[in-house]
């Protein structure tokens, strides 16, 4: 195996720099490892971000504001709390308990939003003025609350309604009757859909989704709180089942009409990536097919609906997956870029709709994840990608014109920047396996002007045992990383047991160059108890380009079990590895892959725990189902090899199953049926639910959880 990159454990980076007694040094502990103790993560900065439009920089101190010039040590105080609350109180604004969050609107007038007496208000700061005044408020059960700026009015749902904060007014947009939704996020939040409100540039018009679920079974969800447990129905489409219908329609702020966009039959098909062309007049909907292979990007007429034309068409042998909007230019309303993954990367596009071209922007075997934005002139644009390594993140700014690319983060790790108004300045967010959390400023080079925050290691006072990063070679000779976390207390004379930790499904990459590799503190804390702790992103797994991501499709897991063997394989070799003591780990697909390793190789893997497993795609909701598996009906073939309900009689040796009983997303179901084959098949396992929690366990009960796994693999492997 070769090593890509190893870094010396956190105990040894702090005793380079300081001897500290080892009665000083603490152990983690359940509530360390399950997100409730804020001091084992790296301090960030509060709020330092630009001043709007300038060049000046701000951040939090306790109740300050200070700011700061680039290339300047200097920090002066900008604002405190008792003079916001003086601006406050001269306009009847509630006083400020803290400094809030800001966002601005240019360097003189920023926004934030705050607690009244009915609900939440949106406040106005004007530096000119010195005034903060009350813009609009929400009721309190207001949800998805999406902010116009130029008008700064706030669109808003409730229940399944969707209403317009507009000053003192408050206008209901629609009422709906019981299983249409308005305004919300729709398609369950696939194809890089996060919300369901879509303002035009000048907000005049409001665009929404409106989801028709009527036609979609109830699903029950139970309840256990009441004497007499009750049910709560949720809509959950299966895969090859019927789904819900949704529509785009536009609203007019000044006439209050609105139109439905004319999107077509069939009705089953899914709206994406929506985006306004600066000139509100038309509206872009990325139409994907029910099979997810076919993707139109269809321009309309934002007052009629009418349909215009097809910018273009994306098609697949396996599946299209949007990853929109698209961005139009500053002050351009016929360019715009598009993110695509057409010669098998994903990469940044440049269409003109008024002459119908298209020109590939980047290149090459890497991943553009993310589109950060343009400069003020619109000459540039910046993103993130993996071109250093699928480990790394690093940030880049390229002139569209020329296609030169300056790349404007340099240390190794994972980063993300800010920009200046004006390009001359960025704020470089990184952390990797050596650096907890650092921000920099630098300027359009890349160069380095000062180091605005150094975190310090949060972990220095704890037993960390080393991690190493290597890699190994999937059977097609696709490279496959790895990692590995030992004891603190590590004797390579003895023999350990290992958990395989494993997610392996796609929109996931467990290890990164960033701060504990990826592994967090979960992970340590199981070494900590004794294990070797192992894991390997296999083939399926995300930002690796389509060969290495699109394989799995129509047969998930099998592939992933394969690459998850060659680390066993390599496990084995390890003169420290005690071979008949391998146990695996995982929730949601994590706890589909544990179960399919447990099943299928029950002669390597002595104890697994699997949470939140699929165990069946028929099961699972049509949206990322059908994406990897195609229906039921298409694939029949694949669904009976990848179930596992089906298999529970080659079930072997110890098998801790956990699900949380109202879980939206994997349904109790999957893990219900499975324990009653087992009954059939005359199989033990172990089970356990987390009553009332969702798809994970979360807050103070996490520690349970986590208490409840390796006491299993302590008692068991």
């Amino acid at each position: 195996m070769k090593k890509t990159l190893t870094f010396l454990s956190l105990a040894a980076l702090v005793m380079s720099g300081l001897l500290v007694m080892a009665q000083e040094k603490k152990m983690f502990t359940p509530e360390d490892a399950s997100f409730n103790n804020r001091a084992v993560y790296a301090q960030r900065p509060n709020q330092l971000k630009w001043v709007g439009d300038s060049d000046l920089l701000m951040k939090v101190n306790g109740k300050d504001i200070v700011t700061m010039k680039p290339g300047k040590d200097k920090e002066t105080t900008f604002l405190t709390l008792d003079v916001l609350n003086g601006y406050a109180n001269k306009s009847g604004v509630d006083s400020l308990r803290r400094i809030p969050n800001l966002t601005w609107i240019d360097s003189d007038q920023a926004y934030f939003y705050g607690l009244g007496k009915d609900g939440i208000c949106l406040n106005r700061l004007n530096l000119k003025k010195k005034s903060i005044t009350s813009i609009t408020s929400l009721p309190q059960d207001a949800e998805n609350h999406t902010i116009c700026q130029p008008t700064m009015r706030i669109a808003y749902t409730i229940k399944n309604n969707l209403y317009v904060a507009d000053g003192d007014k408050q206008i209901q947009i629609t009422d709906n009757p019981e299983g249409v939704v308005a305004g919300q996020s729709v398609h369950r939040n696939e194809f890089a859909i996060n919300g369901g409100i879509f303002w035009s540039p000048d907000g005049s018009q409001l665009a929404y989704y409106s989801m028709d679920e009527r036609m979609v079974t109830n699903y029950p969800l139970v309840d256990i709180t009441e004497r007499i447990a009750t049910t709560k129905p949720i809509k959950y489409p299966m895969a090859g089942m019927t789904s819900h219908q949704v529509t785009l329609h536009v609203y007019n702020m000044k006439t209050g009409k609105e139109i439905v966009v004319k999107t077509g039959e069939p009705a089953e098909q899914y709206l994406t990536a929506i985006t306004w062309n600066p000139d509100n007049k038309r509206i872009y909907i990325g139409i994907l097919n029910r099979g997810q292979n076919h993707l139109k990007f269809n321009e309309y007429n934002a007052t009629t609906g009418d349909y215009i034309q097809t910018i273009f068409e994306d098609k697949d042998d396996q599946y299209v997956e949007p990853t929109g909007p698209a961005h139009f230019l500053p002050d351009n309303s016929d360019q715009f870029i598009w993110m695509a993954q057409r010669d098998g990367y994903y990469h940044l596009y440049l269409y003109t709709i008024s002459k119908k071209q298209v020109k590939q922007l980047t290149k090459g075997n890497f991943v553009i994840t993310s589109f950060d934005g343009f400069s003020k002139d619109g000459k540039k644009i910046y993103y993130t990608s993996t071109a250093v390594s699928p480990l790394e993140r690093h940030c880049y700014v390229q002139d569209i014109k020329s296609g030169k690319v300056t790349k404007i983060t340099a240390a190794h790790g994972t980063h993300s920047v800010s920009p200046s108004a004006s390009g001359k300045y960025f704020l470089d967010f990184y952390n990797s396996t050596d650096v907890p959390y650092n921000v920099d400023l630098q300027d359009a080079k890349g160069k380095k002007v000062s180091r605005l925050h150094e975190a310090e290691n949060p972990l220095k006072d704890y037993y960390i045992g080393e991690t190493t990063i290597g890699t190994l070679k999937a059977e097609d000779g696709q490279t496959l990383y790895t990692r590995l976390i030992k004891p603190y207390n590590f004797d390579a004379s003895k023999k350990y047991p290992v958990i395989v930790y494993v997610y392996g499904g796609p929109h996931a990459q467990l290890i990164t160059d960033e701060w504990t590799a990826g592994a967090g503190i979960y992970l340590n804390y199981l070494a900590q108890e004794g294990f070797l702790v192992f894991t390997l992103d296999n083939r399926g797994s995300a930002d690796r380009g389509e060969a290495f991501e699109q394989c799995i499709h129509r047969q998930c897991g099998q592939l992933e079990m394969r690459d998850q063997m060659v680390g066993i394989e390599w496990l084995k070799t390890l003169p420290y590895v005690d071979a008949d003591r391998i146990g695996s780990d995982g929730w949601s697909y994590g706890g589909f892959m544990s179960t399919s390793l447990k099943i299928n190789h029950p002669e390597v893997f002595k104890v697994s725990v699997a949470g939140g497993p699929v165990l069946d795609w028929k099961y699972y909701e049509i949206m990322y189902g059908e994406r990897y598996m195609d229906t039921p009906q298409e694939n029949p073939e694949g669904y009976e090899l990848t179930s596992l309900e089906n298999k529970t009689d080659k079930l072997e040796g110890k098998l801790l199953m956990i699900h949380c009983t109202t879980d939206p997303v994997v349904m109790w179901q999957h893990s219900l049926v499975f324990v009653e084959n087992c009954i059939h098949n005359g199989k033990q396992l172990d089970y356990f639910v987390y009553p009332g929690h969702d798809h994970n366990v979360a807050g103070p009960d996490r520690a349970h959880l986590i208490t409840k796994i390796t006491q299993y693999f302590k008692d068991n492997l």
